[in-house]
């Protein structure tokens, strides 16, 4: 397949995971990323473990975020280093760096020192907080972010309820978001840059992630003036929009429109609970939960989660069942879509992961190589860029400069 990055080359500075699942995804739309890690630790996710890869020392961590690039090991903090990076950069469209604020320019690896290598670079900064702002030189991680940028105070159990606490998601979704942030953003740019030959600092911070995903609970504020509070599984602005326990377990009933509502009525046997004017629309069962969530809470508890899943899915009402991760992989629709992937790897023979959802053509876009190993492609890449210089790579080896 032909992929639509295919030509262009990412110098990719960054480590842990925002920036990295930028730059996977980047790899899997066929773009060259050149990995930079520090030859002896490398990027602190490969040891963020257990469980690791057998036969490895990469941790699963490591391994969801960094499938088609290419590793080389270079100590930047040596000069033969910076000045190595910085001839990498002439040969790159893109370099991407979560550094924090000012932490490459002391390298000669900042911004305007780089664009005077190449002045049509594009350069994305990933920071906690921004190049600029009070809290700029602050370290930024995703579990701050999600309580200081509101969205842990909309998450978990509702005050006065058993186990009611601030909770944070089940995955990191503020560098997820930023990640992908970036990556539009680059890939913007690089459309920029063939209309204009200009090239871009792009400066993205998680904090303003966080806040632009409140996304309609944001809105919800502004609108009102009220913060959300903390409600569960339940949604602000739709009922019934929430997790259900069932004679045998919980399934989410997620009705959208009152149409929805009608037949999930029918389906349950009260069919004139849709006709009262107090839950006919959405609008008056938001106003009278309090009296509608109970109603339906003993009526879902009556059978059991087959039952409500198969009735329920029958007639067009939205519902589905709560899975453990074993049972995402097993689901059919999960299978047939190909989520799950393999590729072969070096040490460990193969290696499971999990595959971009993106489809150009019907047809995945995933890069072809596995997550590399520490300064796997070190050789290779200096080699393919520099084919003159192999005196000079061997000088640096032996320095410890690169690996």
């Amino acid at each position: 397949m032909n992929k639509p990055l295919a030509g262009i080359r990412v110098l990719d500075l960054s480590r842990i995971l925002a920036g990295p699942w930028c730059t996977q995804h980047l790899a899997d739309m066929g773009a060259d990323v050149i990995k930079v890690e520090h030859p002896e630790r490398g990027d602190d996710t490969r040891g963020w473990g257990p469980p690791y890869l057998d036969g490895t020392q990469d941790a699963a961590y490591y391994l969801s975020a960094n499938r088609g690039k290419r590793s080389i090991a270079v100590d930047i903090a040596q000069m033969e280093g910076q000045a190595l990076i910085r001839e990498l950069v002439s040969s790159c469209d893109v370099v991407l760096e979560n550094f924090k604020v000012g932490g490459l320019k002391r390298y000669g690896l900042d911004y305007e020192s780089l664009k005077e290598v190449k002045p049509d670079l594009i350069y994305c900064s990933i920071t906690g907080f921004g190049q600029n702002g009070p809290y700029s030189k602050r370290a930024g991680y995703d579990f701050l972010l999600q309580g200081m940028g509101g969205l842990m105070d909309i998450t978990g159990r509702p005050d006065g309820e058993p186990g009611a606490e601030p909770m944070k998601v089940g995955v990191a979704v503020v560098d997820l978001f930023t990640g992908m942030y970036a990556a539009t953003s680059i890939l913007s740019a690089l459309l920029g840059r063939n209309q204009t030959g200009e090239g871009a600092w792009i400066d993205i911070a998680l904090m303003d992630v966080q806040v632009s995903m409140l996304a309609n609970q944001a809105m919800n504020y502004l609108t009102s003036g009220q913060s959300p509070k903390r409600m569960g599984n339940s949604h602000p602005n739709i009922v019934p929009y929430q997790a259900f326990a069932t004679a045998d377990g919980h399934i989410i009933l997620a009705v959208g429109n009152d149409g929805q509502f009608q037949r999930f009525c029918e389906v349950a046997g009260v069919p004139l609970l849709a006709s009262d004017e107090r839950f006919a629309t959405n609008r008056s069962r938001v106003q009278n939960r309090k009296l509608l969530v109970p109603q339906l809470e003993r009526l879902l508890a009556e059978k059991p989660s087959a039952y409500w899943l198969e009735a329920l899915e029958r007639e067009g009402v939205p519902c589905g069942p709560i899975n453990t991760i074993e049972q995402v992989f097993e689901d059919p629709q999960v299978q047939f879509r190909g989520m799950k992937m393999q590729l072969s790897h070096a040490e460990a023979g193969s290696v499971d992961l999990v595959s971009n959802p993106i489809r150009f053509n019907d047809q995945s876009l995933n890069a072809d190589a596995p997550p590399p190993g520490l300064g796997e492609h070190t050789q290779a890449v200096l080699s393919e860029l520099f084919p003159d210089r192999g005196d000079y790579l061997e000088k640096l080896k032996k320095q410890g400069v690169i690996r």
